[in-house]
C-alpha cells in the first residue's frame, strides 16, 4: 500500500478526535477564543446538553471576512505574532478548534469589527453552505448544531444530555474563575443557569463554589522561587465524596494536572479520610519560561521545568494554611427542629394529659402500665459534674460532663462543644510523635543480612541520586552493580516490611515527582496506626481534670480539628442555633 497524502476534511475529522470530544470540549475551545479576543462579556445557550445546540456570542473585537476565512483553515491563529511557543500568554495557540468543530458539526460564524459590517459562515460537516452578510453587534457570534450526527460511531459514545450538561457546566464554570473580570451568562433549555457579573476573583470563587465555603474555607498568598499560589482551600473536616470541586489554575489557565492533584492530595495526606477530598480552587503562578503548555490537544495539561519545586510550593503553601486554622473544624447550618406545639395550653395541663398510646388495654390492667414504666428505670450513659457560675475563657470552655464514656461536653462562652475524646487524643499522640521524629535522627533497623533488590538501571540511577535524602529518612542504601541496590537499614518505625515493595514504589515516585515523598507517607501512617492504638479509647470514663487536660492539649496542638482519618474531632452547637433548636427564635 502506498502512501498517499489525507484529504483535507478527513485530516480535520482526525483533529476533531483530539480536540472535540464531546459538546463540552467544543464550548470550552469557543469560550477560550472569546476570552482571547479580549471580550468582556461571553453569552452561552445549550439545547439538550450540548448534543443539539452550542451557541457563545461574545463582545471581543471580532474578524473580517478574509480573517473568518482564515481562521477556518487548519494551524491558523492571531495568537503567536513573533512564533514564540514557550511566552503563550493565551488560551489558544493551535489553530486547530474551529475547523475541527465545522468538521463535525453544522456550524455557523459570524463576526464584526467595531465600524464595519458583519459578516456569517455556514458550513455542513466540512463542507462550505453559504456564506453573506449577517446583521451582528460587534463580537462575535458561533453556533454549533447536530454534532456528530453524520458520525454515528463518535456519536453513540456520548453520553446522556444530563452528563453532557454537567460537563459543559463544569467547563464554564472553570474559565469564569480563571477571568473574574468577565460576565458570563450561561442557558440551558430555556433556564438562566449563570448571570456573574465582573468581580474579583475572591467573589467570583464564591459565587461558583460552596457557599458555606465562605466559613470553612482558608485562603492561601504564598509565593516561593518566582512562583506564587493565591486562591481558597476547604478546611479538612469540610470535604466532599468525590473530587469535583477542585478547581486548579496555571497562569490563569484552567488544568487538570496530575502532579497538582497529587500536590493537593499530598497537603491533606493524614488529615483527611482517603474516600473523601478537598475542595479548592488555586492559581498557581510561574515564570511563562518554567511552563510547558504545549504537551496536550485540548491544553488541559502542563509540564513543568521543575516539577519539584511546583510540588513543595502547593504542599508547603497549603499545610502552612491548615497548620494556623488547625484548631477550626467544619460548622454547617442546623436546621431549626419543627415546632411540635401549636396550642396554647398551659404546660400544668399538658402534663395532666394521658396520651392515648399509653392508656393501658382493659385486659391487662396495671402490667402493662408497669411495663412501660420500667423503660425509664435505667440511668442515661451520661454523667455531669456541677457547673460553675463564670465559665473561664478557653476557645473549647471547661468539661461539664462525659456521654457513653465517649463524648466529652464543654461549655464555652459561645457554645456547646462536644469532643470525641478518641479521635482527639488519637491526633495528640500522633503530633507528638511527629515532633519526636522531627526532633532528631528517625531509628533505624539495621539488617541482619543485608538485602539485594533487583531493579532496572534507571530505577537504580534515580535511587542512587537520593541516597542522601534517603538515608535521612532512616533507609540506608548503597549501589550494587548496574541493576541492583543493596539495602542495609530501614526505619525503625517500618517494621517488617517488604523492601523489594518500598525501594520498587521509591523508584516510581522518584521518577515521576522527583522526590521521595512515598517512604513519609509510609512513616506517617505507622505512626497514625500507633497514635490510634495508644490514644485514650471511647467507653473509658475520665475525671474532670482529664477532660480539661485534654481540651487546654486539644488548644495548642495544630490539626487538633480532625483526626488523622480525616473525622472531626470536635463539634460546637452556638448560643443561636440552640435556641433555634427549641424555638426560641
Amino acid at each position: 500500500m502506498s502512501i498517499r497524502r489525507l484529504p483535507s476534511e478527513l485530516v480535520n475529522r482526525i483533529a476533531a478526535g483530539e480536540v472535540v470530544e464531546r459538546p463540552a470540549s467544543a464550548l470550552k475551545e469557543l469560550v477560550e477564543n472569546a476570552l482571547d479576543a479580549d471580550a468582556t462579556t461571553v453569552r452561552i445557550r445549550l439545547i439538550n446538553g450540548g448534543l443539539e445546540l452550542v451557541e457563545v456570542a461574545d463582545d471581543g473585537c471580532g474578524m473580517v471576512p478574509d480573517e473568518m476565512r482564515l481562521a477556518l483553515e487548519r494551524h491558523a491563529t492571531s495568537k503567536l505574532p513573533d512564533d514564540v511557543l514557550d511566552r503563550v500568554t493565551s488560551f489558544g495557540f493551535r489553530g486547530e478548534a474551529l475547523p475541527s468543530i465545522a468538521s463535525v458539526s453544522r456550524f455557523t460564524l459570524q463576526s464584526r469589527v467595531r465600524g464595519g459590517d458583519g459578516w456569517q459562515i455556514q458550513i455542513d460537516h466540512g463542507s462550505l453552505v453559504g456564506e453573506g452578510p449577517a446583521s451582528i453587534p460587534p463580537g462575535t457570534f458561533v453556533r454549533i448544531e447536530a454534532l456528530f450526527d453524520k458520525i454515528p460511531a463518535r456519536r453513540k459514545f456520548l453520553r446522556s444530555p444530563r452528563a453532557e450538561y454537567a460537563a459543559c457546566l463544569d467547563a464554564v464554570r472553570r474559565l469564569a474563575m480563571a477571568r473574574s473580570d468577565v460576565a458570563f451568562q450561561l442557558e440551558h433549555d430555556g433556564r438562566r443557569i449563570l448571570s456573574l457579573q465582573p468581580t474579583t476573583p475572591p467573589q467570583r470563587i464564591a459565587e461558583l463554589l460552596s457557599a458555606e465555603l465562605d466559613r470553612n474555607g482558608i485562603g492561601i498568598d504564598c509565593e516561593r522561587n518566582g512562583m506564587g499560589l493565591t486562591g481558597v482551600v476547604s478546611l479538612p473536616t469540610f470535604n466532599r465524596g468525590m473530587a469535583d470541586q477542585q478547581y486548579l489554575f496555571v497562569n490563569a489557565r484552567p488544568v487538570k494536572d496530575r502532579l497538582l492533584v497529587g500536590a493537593l492530595r499530598g497537603a491533606y495526606r493524614d488529615l483527611i479520610a482517603r474516600d473523601r477530598h478537598p475542595i479548592a480552587a488555586l492559581f498557581l503562578s510561574v515564570p511563562l519560561e518554567e511552563v510547558d503548555v504545549n504537551v496536550h490537544p485540548a491544553k488541559t495539561e502542563v509540564r513543568f521545568r521543575d516539577p519539584t519545586a511546583v510540588r513543595g510550593l502547593i504542599v508547603g503553601g497549603i499545610r502552612a494554611a491548615l497548620d494556623e486554622a488547625s484548631q477550626k473544624s467544619a460548622t454547617r447550618e442546623q436546621a431549626a427542629a419543627p415546632v411540635l406545639w401549636t396550642t396554647s395550653v398551659s404546660y400544668d395541663e399538658q402534663r395532666d394529659r394521658v396520651p392515648e398510646t399509653w392508656a393501658p388495654p382493659p385486659t391487662l390492667g396495671e402490667s402493662r402500665l408497669q411495663e412501660a414504666r420500667a423503660l425509664f428505670d435505667h440511668a442515661p450513659a451520661a454523667r455531669a459534674e456541677p457547673a460553675v457560675a463564670e465559665v473561664p475563657k478557653h476557645p473549647l470552655g471547661v468539661a461539664r460532663g462525659q456521654v457513653s464514656a465517649t463524648y466529652i461536653v464543654a461549655e464555652a462562652e459561645d457554645g456547646l462543644v462536644i469532643v470525641d475524646q478518641h479521635a482527639a487524643h488519637e491526633r495528640l499522640v500522633l503530633e507528638r510523635m511527629r515532633a519526636a521524629r522531627e526532633g532528631g535522627a528517625i531509628p533505624r533497623q539495621p539488617l541482619l543480612m543485608p538485602e539485594v533488590v533487583d531493579l532496572d538501571e534507571p530505577d537504580c540511577d534515580r535511587l542512587e541520586a537520593a541516597m542522601p535524602d534517603l538515608e535521612a529518612l532512616g533507609l540506608e542504601i548503597e549501589r550494587f552493580g548496574p541493576t541492583a541496590i543493596l539495602v542495609r537499614s530501614t526505619p525503625a518505625a517500618l517494621g517488617k516490611t517488604d523492601v523489594r515493595d518500598l525501594l520498587s514504589d521509591l523508584a516510581a515516585e522518584l521518577a515521576e515527582l522527583g522526590s521521595a515523598f512515598s517512604l513519609q507517607e509510609k512513616l506517617d501512617h505507622v505512626a497514625a496506626t500507633i497514635a490510634c492504638h495508644g490514644s485514650v479509647r471511647a467507653g473509658r470514663v475520665l475525671s474532670v481534670v482529664e477532660m480539661n487536660a485534654l481540651l487546654r492539649e486539644m488548644e495548642v496542638t495544630p490539626r487538633s480539628g480532625q483526626c488523622n482519618h480525616g473525622r472531626p474531632t470536635w463539634v460546637k452547637l452556638g448560643h443561636a442555633e440552640m435556641e433555634k433548636l427549641f424555638g426560641r427564635r
